[in-house]
């Protein structure tokens, strides 16, 4: 097996051969330079302590050298090279007590999550895959270094890397390693929500988002989204729908673009119809307002999992004008660009698509028809420049003053009623024409 190693790697690497060292590249740049993938980063292990390590190269600082791990720089790139290490006890499942610096590199790959993670390459010695990674790639396979309770023991979060691994390569987990995740699931809670956040983002933008539905079958959404369990017991007794609520939010998962946005949109976009499901006389499924509760949901979510305000806003905002529909006429879409914004209008139609898709066969072609049509008339009111809010509204605050409008409260209201008559009269858009209509507000 040979590996392509970049330049400023292979010199880091001698570098600490030629001062009497073992070094190797290691863990996820090793896999995926198999896999035929472009690594997006390269780490370096070694045997050399990190004192020794920053003895031999001009520019390192510490970036967690109580762990082992300095940062070498070699032309602005900046390459992390950690020490072998054997972890001590782990009590909080995230950190170990104690770190033991090793010579020893079968210690160091020993303590690593998956035998695809623990193989290290370099020219001199080739690839070494002591715990069998390279037949588990062979094999589509996720599977633990060693015994996967202590694994998982170590570290709680890499319970949710087996399943973004998972759906990230497209391979299955191992049924030993199963067996770990399932006893061991309610120890996630342990884990920040942060970093919940960065291996949910990863399973959900990777080629198969459905494998959220593993993460369910081994308790794992039970501790970090138990609303989605909810959603996998939720039937939809509606000719509307042919799936619970959790499988059609799956399938919708997969028929949107892999962008975090429209992912989380698709995950939360009927969060909320568990809670507001109704049944009536004849045995059919209600679920009034549900896109109302389940912005209100997932703004909770979001919040909970600690995302940035701008993504949980733009997502809120989609989840709550999933269902929003209307007749493919001009004015309608002009509305709804109104109310979603033109920006986040073509994410709208995305939305809408998935979820038709996601449903029943019942008057699918109808709907599909209906979102392109209203996608066809976005984009000739934008050929045409169409005024869709304030900021392309022909007059301003300003015009109004300089017409003797003194209250702030009067002049917002008045260029709200000009926009709604813009809307509905495109035409209209002028400064003359809207000073005129200002006196019949």
């Amino acid at each position: 097996m040979k590996i392509i190693l970049p330049e400023k790697v292979n010199q880091i690497i001698h570098t600490l051969q030629e001062h009497g060292y073992e070094a190797y590249a290691v863990g996820g740049c090793v896999r995926d330079s198999i896999l035929g993938r472009v690594p997006d980063d390269w780490d370096i292990t070694t045997s050399a302590t990190p004192l020794e390590t920053k003895a031999l190269f001009q520019r390192t600082f510490d970036t967690g050298i109580e762990h082992g791990t300095i940062t070498i720089l070699i032309d602005k790139e900046a390459f992390e090279v950690t020490t072998y290490r054997v972890d001590g006890k782990y009590e909080d499942s995230r950190h170990p007590l104690e770190v033991t610096f090793t010579r020893c590199l079968q210690e160091d790959l020993l303590r690593r999550d998956f035998t695809i993670n623990a193989m290290a390459y370099n020219d001199k010695e080739g690839l070494v895959d002591i715990f069998g990674g390279m037949e588990d790639l062979k094999n589509q396979t996720i599977r633990c270094v060693g015994n996967a309770k202590e694994r998982f023991g170590e570290d709680a979060l890499r319970i949710l890397r087996a399943v973004r691994f998972a759906a990230q390569l497209g391979f299955r987990i191992e049924e030993e390693t199963k067996k770990g995740i399932v006893e061991l699931a309610p120890t996630l809670k342990n884990i920040s929500a942060e970093r919940i956040q960065v291996e949910l983002i990863k399973m959900l933008t990777s080629k198969n988002p459905d494998l959220l539905r593993e993460a369910y079958e081994l308790g794992i959404t039970r501790v970090i989204l138990p609303e989605f369990d909810e959603m996998m017991k939720t039937e939809q007794e509606t000719p509307h729908h042919k799936y619970s609520v959790g499988e059609h939010t799956l399938k919708a998962l997969q028929f949107v673009p892999a962008d975090k946005v429209l992912r989380l949109t698709m995950l939360f976009h009927d969060v909320g119809k568990p809670l507001v499901k109704t049944m009536d006389e004849k045995g059919r499924a209600h679920f009034k307002t549900h896109e109302l509760k389940s912005a209100d949901m997932a703004k909770q979510i979001l919040r909970r999992l600690k995302f940035d305000n701008d993504t949980t806003n733009t997502v809120v905002k989609l989840v709550q004008y999933h269902d929003y529909r209307m007749p493919a006429e001009p004015k309608n879409v002009r509305r709804a660009m109104n109310k979603i914004g033109v920006e986040l209008f073509p994410y709208h139609l995305e939305v809408r698509k998935a979820d038709t898709l996601a449903q029943s066969e019942y008057k699918q072609e109808e709907k599909l028809q209906n979102i392109s049509e209203i996608g066809d008339c976005y984009q000739e009111i934008l050929k045409r420049g169409e005024c869709v809010s304030l900021k392309t509204l022909a007059i301003t605050g300003n015009d109004l003053i300089a017409e003797g409008m003194q209250s702030g409260k009067e002049i917002g209201e008045v260029l709200k009623r000009l926009l709604e008559m813009v809307i509905e009269h495109p035409e209209y858009n002028t400064k003359e024409k809207l000073l005129q209509l200002k006196d019949y507000i």
